[in-house]
């Protein structure tokens, strides 16, 4: 079977039955990753005396509602303020103090199902039903505002949170786009792409001529461009989406290491379920290799199999976090010496838009290049995964 040819001549032709397969490997993919990014992370933290709940450098009663609001006083800690924006979180931070809310959902193994609005928590300074928000986390707390861990390790938290929101949308935003041009050239069958057409098209023959096929093979290269195309759209679509300040941009979707996980795990079960005997032959018993060799090389090739998607998994959540971490650094500088004076605030907030507006053009070439190398590296695996043994051949040769 050959590969498409550059530009589509009719419309039956075996780009738009791709398109097909596009739209029903997104659905998987994207059900995946709603999966990975709904996963509990318990961890335990410590509450202050008795009835507060402890943020930042000040500690206000459980119930927002009884005390003076402390929050204006707070000094600017600009840890927090890029970790509060590279985390996922149970509320969207819009501006200032406003937030739009997000449904809390959570099991208790032994209260049951409790769902209710994020806005109860009050940005981390309340309890609500026996329950805090600390750092992110929603803990079980007594009625005098203590932590109870036992209590909070029964909590299954499957919130709609910040991340899944941003999954949803960059679900909506990848189906409106196929499926417009997948109508195009079903009503333009053989002509000249226009709209959406001109900027998807190049992306998907660069995908398939410079990825797939160079790494695959031409002949085995469309079984693997649904998924292939997928994860470059998505993560692209989503790196792109992370560098919108204000929503629905703003969420760190493939910085987070759930989501990259789930990413490197579906490219390693589709090499594992499409490997050849040539490559289980070169990592089980690698040809050639005496014996006593093999119990030394054997265990590094397995290890290498597990180390391929963890190799995946980090480099996208590294390189994407980082990215924001050192925008947002720099930003904060200007609030840093502010606080000490005004006019060192406005005298650093030159350099420091500059630099953020640099990292900012950076980080739309980064966008790019982290979905091309993770596409490209999940090519390559695939193609070793069913790569022939052409060993004989050459012998003969």
């Amino acid at each position: 079977m050959k590969c498409l040819p550059s530009r589509p001549q009719t419309g039956g032709n075996p780009l738009m039955r791709s398109f097909g397969n596009i739209l029903r490997t997104a659905s998987l993919l994207i059900g995946s990753l709603a999966f990975g990014t709904l996963v509990a992370q318990h961890e335990g933290h410590d509450l202050p005396a008795s009835g507060t709940v402890q943020h930042g450098v000040d500690a206000v009663p459980a119930h927002a509602n009884e005390a003076p609001d402390h929050r204006a006083s707070e000094k600017f800690n600009p840890g927090k303020m890029i970790m509060d924006h590279i985390g996922d979180e149970h509320g969207w931070h819009l501006w200032g103090h406003t937030s739009l809310p997000l449904p809390v959902i959570l099991f208790d193994t032994e209260r049951g199902l409790k769902v209710f609005s994020s806005s109860r928590f009050d940005h981390g300074h309340a309890t609500y039903d026996g329950y805090a928000l600390i750092d992110h986390t929603v803990v079980a707390v007594d009625p005098q505002g203590h932590e109870d861990e036992t209590a909070s390790a029964n909590i299954w938290d499957i919130s709609i949170t910040k991340n899944v929101v941003s999954l949803f949308v960059s679900l909506g935003v990848l189906l409106i786009v196929f499926i417009s041009v997948a109508k195009a050239y079903t009503r333009r069958a053989g002509q000249a792409p226009t709209g959406l057409q001109n900027l998807v098209e190049p992306i998907i023959l660069f995908v398939r001529d410079d990825v797939a096929k160079s790494a695959i093979g031409e002949h085995k290269c469309m079984k693997f461009m649904p998924y292939l195309l997928t994860a470059f759209f998505f993560i692209f679509l989503n790196n792109l989406m992370g560098l919108v300040p204000f929503f629905p941009g703003g969420a760190n979707l493939t910085g987070n290491i759930a989501i990259t996980l789930v990413l490197a795990l579906i490219t390693f079960v589709i090499v594992t379920v499409n490997g050849n005997k040539n490559y289980w032959g070169h990592i089980l018993a690698m040809p050639g290799v005496p014996a006593w060799v093999l119990v030394i090389l054997t265990p590094v090739e397995i290890l290498g199999m597990f180390l391929k998607p963890f190799v995946l998994m980090i480099r996208l959540f590294a390189n994407i976090t980082a990215g924001h971490i050192i925008a947002l650094s720099f930003f904060s500088l200007i609030f840093v010496f502010g606080e000490t004076n005004a006019g060192a605030g406005y005298g650093v907030a030159i350099g420091s838009l500059a630099f953020t507006i640099f990292m900012t053009v950076l980080e739309l070439l980064v966008a790019f290049i982290q979905a091309y190398v993770f596409t490209f590296l999940s090519a390559m695996y695939i193609g070793a995964a069913l790569e022939e043994h052409h060993e004989h051949k050459e012998s003969i040769i």
